[in-house]
């Protein structure tokens, strides 16, 4: 396999593993570099292993339903994969203040769907970057943290 089918591979892994339906936390250890960046605009940014893990933890509490997937073919490039998804889950958990624009109250029942673009670095086959662009807007509109125009 080429260099780009191996990091597709461990990416493929990631997506499913890390963000899919049932989140399995030890493929952060397995796969993500000590010092991993990842960072969403909807949320502050992460670094290390441990970091990246409780932000998991506490977003699957808040979304325990929370999911996503791939809604387009990996393209892999060098040490980057970039990846296309949609997803989103129902807010039925404990309050959750991790999003940049504010506060959720414990089980506010709302919905989010939304869609985005993630480009991930990858360096001898363990992820040092995640960085993706999301759309936040539809996402914070949807759970009542800021107003439609």
């Amino acid at each position: 396999m080429t260099k780009q089918e191996d990091n597709k591979a461990v990416v493929v892994r990631w997506f499913t593993d890390f963000w899919g339906e049932s989140c399995d936390l030890s493929v952060v250890d397995a796969i993500a570099a000590p010092d991993m960046l990842l960072k969403y605009s909807l949320h502050e940014p992460r670094r290390g292993r441990d970091d990246i893990k409780e932000f998991m933890t506490g977003f699957r509490a808040a979304f325990p339903d929370l999911n996503f997937w791939a809604t387009a073919d990996l393209i892999a490039e060098g040490d980057y994969v970039v990846g296309q998804w949609e997803g989103g889950g129902t807010h039925t958990g404990p309050a959750f203040g991790d999003f940049l624009a504010g506060s959720l109250p414990a089980a506010t029942g709302r919905t989010m769907r939304f869609t985005g673009t993630t480009v991930l670095k990858l360096v001898d086959g363990r992820i040092v970057e995640e960085i993706g662009l999301d759309d936040g807007v539809t996402a914070l509109t949807q759970l009542g943290l800021i107003k439609a125009a």
